[in-house]
């Protein structure tokens, strides 16, 4: 059993290794593409513990798989070498920047490819039954046939979709809407049929969904619909937490990420090989996608924080200084690495059951 867990541990650490690697890749490819030089492609944070590499890029794996990074001359000063990324022209910045985040939604895009051909065929939004000791939906007035448009003002096109909303619900009163044929009915204030799970409310599925056939063509609609649904998923989660929905509590750092791969496959293992591997894929699909989207927000030191310079940079025609533009993404590297190590304990804290 111990030899399992330990197993289960290294497995979750490698796998948020490779989303990282995947991140970094994209950078790098990029850049050596644009003719960038590369000092440096790490993977991990803090000392060295292996490195090689004889030419101009050196390639090392850090004591701390908390991240990693692929350092390229000239990106925070100013360098007189004229394959410096700081020289090279906007729009070959703009594509070098972007890289490691459109490497993590494609990673997520294959992911969910290879979940979906597993399944048997898809959900959709169309209720097909409701449960026979009573549903909810059902008193509210909602039909079978009726396709389910939005659940608390939040749109709706996959299971995936309508999981998340009903999941993030009060549901004590939820807001429906439904298309009935060419007309949208709004069903408000919908007390939902709940259970209890580890002491917290859930919402019970008391309806069916009609099924859609599994072709060649609906499976890559699938996959597309389940990498949107994540990244909207995302997004919606943060603004949850600028506006106080959502708490900090919730934010999971790599500890925490690396917990929840091992219990995702720890339970699944009680029921399979195949069902424990899948859901290693539906994590990581989930952890690719958050961090391909994170690293495009505006903040200093992300991808978004230095997009947000070279627009400005291609506005102006004129590029900022680099000194200050350095200032600007160290403070914010210093900031993101703070709060990452906050978000660590909290992890640790939930681990051991300290709070």
């Amino acid at each position: 059993m111990i030899f399992i867990i330990v197993l289960l541990i290294i497995i979750a650490i490698l796998a948020f290794t490779f989303v990282v690697f995947i991140h970094e890749l994209g950078h790098f490819l990029t850049a050596k593409w644009c003719g960038i030089r590369v000092n440096e492609f790490a993977i991990g944070m803090g000392p060295r513990i292996i490195k090689w590499g004889k030419k101009e890029t050196k390639y090392s794996i850090r004591l701390f798989p908390i991240g990693g990074f692929c350092a390229m001359e000239g990106e925070d000063a100013k360098s007189d070498d004229e394959r410096a990324f700081g020289n090279k022209s906007v729009g070959k910045r703009m594509i070098v920047v972007c890289a490691g985040a459109t490497m993590n939604i494609l990673l997520g895009f294959i992911l969910a490819l290879i979940l979906s051909v597993q399944q048997p065929a898809f959900a959709s939004t169309r209720i097909s039954a409701f449960h026979e000791d009573g549903s909810a939906l059902q008193s509210a007035g909602i039909e079978v046939g009726d396709e389910l448009y939005s659940v608390n003002g939040y749109r709706v096109f996959s299971g995936t979709d309508l999981q998340f909303a009903l999941a993030t619900a009060n549901p004590e009163a939820v807001d429906f809407m439904v298309l009935r044929g060419s007309e949208k009915l709004t069903y408000q204030a919908v007390k939902l049929n709940t259970r209890e799970i580890d002491g917290q409310i859930s919402p019970i599925l008391d309806f069916k969904v009609f099924p859609v056939e599994k072709n060649f063509a609906t499976t890559i609609t699938n996959a597309c619909k389940d990498t949107v649904s994540t990244v909207r998923m995302v997004w919606s989660s943060l603004a949850g937490i600028v506006t106080g929905r959502f708490s900090l509590n919730q934010l999971s750092g790599p500890v925490g990420v690396a917990g929840a791969i091992t219990q995702a496959a720890s339970v699944g293992l009680e029921t399979g090989f195949i069902t424990a591997l899948n859901n290693i894929l539906n994590i990581m699909m989930m952890i690719t996608l958050n961090l391909g989207v994170v690293n495009l927000l505006p903040l200093p030191a992300l991808d978004g924080g230095r997009m947000i310079f070279l627009i400005i940079e291609a506005i102006r025609r004129k590029p900022m200084n680099p000194k200050y533009e350095g200032w600007v993404h160290a403070a914010g590297f210093i900031a993101l690495m703070g709060f990452m190590l906050l978000i660590t304990f909290g992890d640790i804290a939930r681990l051991f059951g300290w709070n």
